[in-house]
């Protein structure tokens, strides 16, 4: 998948806190200061770690895949419905119900046991078997990665936009309920941090070697940031981490693997800090997403037939 250089995808924004954010960095141990203070850098200044960027996106698009068919995202919590799980499940008479790593791994061995060259032969089967898999089960994964397959969507920690901050956090106080007096619990009150409304970070991401289709997949989930449909941090429901994304640029290129000259000059360009061999994504987002509608349709088509023979 990345052993050779195909395309790149370049984002840069801004993502604007609408309401506070409270991206905790667990709770304090200092005696004086917050309870529950935010994350922070090591200047003091709050930041928005690209894993909880990602997470949330993944989140969304991962529901978004499972309304329209359950079997297109995994839940590697349960092993059960992972896409691959440690070991194949099977039912009481031993049946393999669903294939798992241990299983794959045997079937491959057991293919090129007699081969001079299995090692390398069964590295490439093994990820080709993988990815055959996720294509079918698992589809945030391909552009997410997974403990398989690195992720092809690369986010930087969103860091401050030194013009729209002053330096100050707000403090809010909470306290927990007793359930059964329906009143505040005796010594449970506490406060916490927020990082104030209007605050700006800087966004950058990078995608690199993506099918179309995938690119289709971080179309939406882009959007539904950029309409502040996507929650981040705790206290989400008080109405805390509405956020909002604007896309300065989508920096696009895709290189033909037999024209070598168009990657030495776009490398060349890159070196001197020239964007000319760009071009700007956001002419090809709306073929993007029909390509993932596409790829969706298919799948459907697929299990439907599927269970048809069945």
């Amino acid at each position: 998948m990345f052993d050779t250089f195909k395309n790149r995808l370049e984002l840069t924004g801004t993502l604007t806190t609408i309401t506070a954010l409270r991206i905790s960095s667990g709770r304090s141990t200092e005696p004086i200061g917050s309870d529950l203070p935010v994350i922070k850098d090591a200047l003091g200044n709050p930041f928005i770690p690209g894993s909880s960027f990602k997470g949330a996106m993944r989140s969304r698009l991962e529901s978004f895949l499972r309304g329209i068919n359950p079997n297109l995202a995994a839940n590697p919590a349960i092993e059960a419905e992972s896409s691959i799980p440690s070991k194949s499940i099977r039912d009481r008479d031993g049946n393999i119900l669903k294939k798992g790593l241990d299983t794959i791994k045997q079937e491959i061995d057991e293919e090129f046991q007699d081969d001079p060259d299995k090692n390398r032969k069964i590295d490439n089967k093994l990820t080709e078997e993988i990815i055959k898999i996720l294509e079918t089960e698992d589809l945030t994964s391909h552009l997410f990665g997974s403990p398989w397959i690195a992720s092809k969507f690369q986010v930087r920690d969103l860091t401050i936009v030194a013009d729209t901050w002053f330096g100050q956090y707000q403090e809010r106080d909470g306290v927990s309920i007793d359930r059964d007096t329906e009143t505040a619990a005796d010594g449970k009150l506490y406060d916490f941090q927020v990082v104030p409304a209007e605050t700006q970070f800087d966004f950058k991401a990078i995608v690199e070697n993506a099918q179309d289709w995938e690119l289709g997949l971080l179309m939406i989930g882009l959007h539904q940031f950029e309409t502040e449909q996507i929650p981040l941090g705790g206290g989400r429901s008080r109405g805390l981490g509405v956020v909002r994304l604007d896309i300065k640029d989508m920096l696009w290129f895709d290189y033909p693997e037999d024209k070598p000259d168009l990657l030495i000059d776009y490398l060349k360009k890159l070196v001197m800090g020239d964007k000319s061999a760009y071009e700007n994504a956001s002419d090809f987002k709306d073929d993007w997403v029909n390509k993932l509608i596409d790829k969706l349709t298919v799948n459907k088509s697929e299990e439907t037939t599927t269970e048809i023979k069945g």
